[in-house]
């Protein structure tokens, strides 16, 4: 079972600390877990970008892809490769940068009161199933530890930003991961 430390990192899991955070409005208020899908180069998986880019140090000309991220700040507090590895880049205590211009229930600035878990992939195929089984024990962990949170606050990225963002996919398996959260 995975755990969160008493200084809101999940146990057990690789930690990257990034710039790209700060303050939560409310340390307590994390009512919300936004689901992200992304790949660096897009559509290419295991090149390390991604987490260069959260830990803030992507070089930005190794890619004509990464040219438009120069001077991007982003960050999200965990990354699931398609593996099922976890790194983790800010402590669930500390705003991510993750969701960007978003509303969820009348609620602007979804950031400052919501975990960002982007998941390695891409909104044309399907998530792997290491990832899945790696999201859902994290997602049991941060329901414990933070009591807010339910099956009911846990949400795509393009729920909290429509129009603008469509990750984690049509792919991405809601009715699977919601029905191993109920049977937990």
């Amino acid at each position: 079972m995975r755990r969160i430390s008493d200084d809101h990192w999940l146990e057990r899991c690789r930690r990257v600390p990034t710039p790209h955070c700060d303050h939560r409005p409310d340390a307590e208020a994390i009512d919300l877990i936004v689901i992200h899908g992304i790949s660096l180069p897009p559509g290419q998986f295991g090149s390390g970008a991604v987490e260069a880019l959260f830990a803030g140090m992507l070089d930005c000309d190794s890619d004509p892809a990464f040219r438009s991220l120069e001077g991007v700040r982003v960050s999200a507090h965990l990354f699931i490769n398609r593996q099922g590895s976890v790194v983790q880049f800010v402590p669930f205590h500390r705003r991510a940068w993750h969701a960007g211009v978003s509303m969820w229930r009348g609620r602007k600035n979804c950031n400052a009161w919501s975990i960002g878990i982007e998941l390695e992939g891409t909104d044309d195929l399907p998530y792997t199933k290491r990832q899945y089984k790696t999201l859902v024990a994290v997602l049991k962990a941060l329901m414990v530890r933070y009591p807010r949170l339910s099956r009911d606050t846990i949400v795509g990225h393009a729920e909290v930003a429509p129009g603008r963002k469509t990750d984690p996919g049509p792919w991405f398996d809601w009715v699977g991961l919601l029905t191993q959260l109920k049977l937990c």
